[in-house]
């Protein structure tokens, strides 16, 4: 669903990512993992076209995002670690304006945008304005958003800050639910326990590279993702 081919990204004589390579592949939550300024959001924003890069090739669902960028758009649903939302419209306006951009008939987008509200627990809120909401509000505003469209590639950047623990918990079976469908996940996370426990393969960057990846279980071995996590940073000191 998602291929990085020696993905490389420089700001002046900084390599943000440097030669980087992962696949995620349909039905998989994939986390991606680091500290802050490893390379996550450079990775994550180059992966959804926001970014240019300077080599390398990113392809979604089969199709190149730099020749092919309003196809990779369509079938990817991209959500910050601080939604920038219209703070002028009401929730429900938001949503109906991002239904627009993708061309969502009114009975689907109906649907869509009652089922997810309340699985995150909005739909009372919907009739107020932006403005209004707190930020785990437009948090979730945000994924209902992202949702609408029914994407193949979620791409997530930190998603659980701001949440509380049920909204929390309810973003985790949506994660599974997609990729129960057939759709999957990329997501940047700098905790480890959610890592370790809703991933099915992730990847540790440092420095723009990446240290380690694989399917959970190997990637810790007989000890937690924290421990190796550690480990590994103090080994690239």
């Amino acid at each position: 669903m998602l291929r990085i081919e020696n993905l490389t990204k420089t700001y002046g004589d900084k390599r943000a990512v440097d030669d980087l390579s992962l696949h995620v592949g349909p039905g998989e939550i994939y986390g991606f993992i680091g500290h802050n300024g490893a390379g996550k959001t450079t990775t994550i924003k180059s992966v959804c076209g926001i970014l240019q890069f300077d080599s390398g090739t990113i392809t979604i669902d089969g199709h190149d995002v730099r020749r092919e960028p309003l196809l990779c758009k369509a079938r990817t649903a991209y959500i910050p670690d601080n939604p920038d939302l219209y703070d002028f419209m009401t929730g429900i306006k938001y949503l109906n304006f991002i239904a627009d951009v993708f061309d969502i008939d009114a009975a689907l987008r109906n649907e869509r945008i009652h089922r997810y509200s309340d699985m995150l627990e909005l739909t009372a809120d919907l009739a107020g304005a932006i403005s209004s909401y707190s930020h785990g509000m437009k948090q979730k505003l945000a994924i209902i958003s992202a949702l609408i469209h029914e994407p193949r590639l979620l791409v997530l950047d930190e998603p659980f800050v701001g949440l509380d623990p049920k909204a929390s918990r309810a973003v985790k079976d949506l994660m599974r639910q997609k990729c129960d469908e057939g759709a999957a996940v990329f997501f940047s996370t700098h905790v480890l326990e959610v890592a370790e426990r809703l991933c099915d393969k992730v990847a540790i960057i440092k420095g723009g590279r990446l240290v380690a990846h694989g399917p959970t279980d190997e990637v810790r071995g007989d000890s937690s993702l924290e421990d190796v996590f550690l480990e590994l940073e103090s080994d690239q000191q």
